[in-house]
């Protein structure tokens, strides 16, 4: 089998793992309360928890065939200060081709553990991707439509090592949650520092908790608003995306979370519409499975 194959063959998984799972007996199973695609809060992953999670990205870029993304998450609790994840990506481009497109390493770093006014996260990432990649879990510097519609056959040649850095601050305020996402990313080998921002705001519909699947507590709702700044040879806001993207998502039997959101484009170098699904289920304890403990 060529490596090729096997990476479309894990794509595939990553997809479907989810639900798989989520069918399971995973009475145990929690999914985080944040109904974010692009925008981090200040939860991490229970010490010991594996959350499997798949977030799909579909768009059209005026010149370019429509194109769906998918990211597979793996999200593991080492500590209860340290979440660390591995993406797997790839994407199909209608009258292209299906690809992979590159792994993430995501690791996120709470500075205080007790609850603070604002909770300050520190965030830093190693990617090793191509310029196919359109997951758009963020986007940064001058960002836009166009990097979208260059055909998978040229954009593939283009291999990126990036490091990106992330301060996250965010609050939860009653039963509301307001989220800030400070971000830095830069090519390792050339290239300037780009920049760029995400913000999310949410709460539950309603405040009840009740043991139920279909109540008002279970699904929470809220707006990200997020986009480039430049770089360090432009800072500014001029010929850079930004996006408006209402989000909702439902805590589903055995604790798993549905969540969908369609972000609007504001400016003319943004898609006109960001379509995008996520699926995530959590097994706690996984670590113990490995080290012969009970849960």
């Amino acid at each position: 089998m060529t490596s090729r194959a096997l990476l479309l063959k894990i794509a595939r998984f990553l997809v479907f793992a989810p639900f798989i799972l989520g069918l399971s007996d995973l009475n145990k199973a929690r999914a985080q309360d944040k109904p974010y695609f692009v925008t981090y809060s200040q939860d991490l992953e229970e010490p010991g928890n594996l959350e499997i999670e798949s977030k799909s990205a579909i768009g059209t870029p005026n010149g370019g065939n429509q194109f769906g993304a998918v990211a597979g998450e793996f999200e593991y609790g080492a500590t209860a200060w340290w979440t660390t994840e591995l993406y797997l990506d790839g994407q199909g481009t209608i009258s292209e081709s299906t690809i992979p497109t590159g792994i993430r390493w995501e690791n996120r770093l709470r500075m205080l553990m007790a609850e603070h006014a604002i909770n300050p996260v520190f965030y830093v990432e190693f990617e090793n991707i191509s310029g196919a990649d359109k997951n758009m879990l963020e986007v940064v510097g001058h960002d836009g439509k166009s990097d979208l519609a260059v055909a998978n056959a040229a954009s593939r040649q283009d291999h990126k090592h990036e490091g990106e850095l992330k301060l996250i601050l965010s609050s939860n305020v009653r039963n509301w949650n307001v989220s800030e996402n400070f971000i830095a990313e830069k090519n390792l080998g050339h290239a300037p520092w780009e920049f760029g921002y995400a913000v999310g705001v949410s709460r539950p519909l309603s405040t009840s908790f009740r043991d139920c699947t279909f109540c008002t507590s279970k699904v929470p709702v809220g707006v990200e608003v997020f986009g480039g700044l430049g770089d360090t040879w432009s800072l500014t806001m001029r010929d850079t995306s930004h996006y408006v993207a209402p989000v909702i998502a439902w805590y589903l039997p055995k604790q798993t979370r549905l969540s969908f959101s369609t972000g609007f484009g504001l400016t003319r170098s943004s898609l006109d519409r960001i379509y995008r699904v996520g699926f995530a289920v959590e097994i706690p304890q996984f670590g113990h499975l490995f080290r012969g403990e009970s849960r």
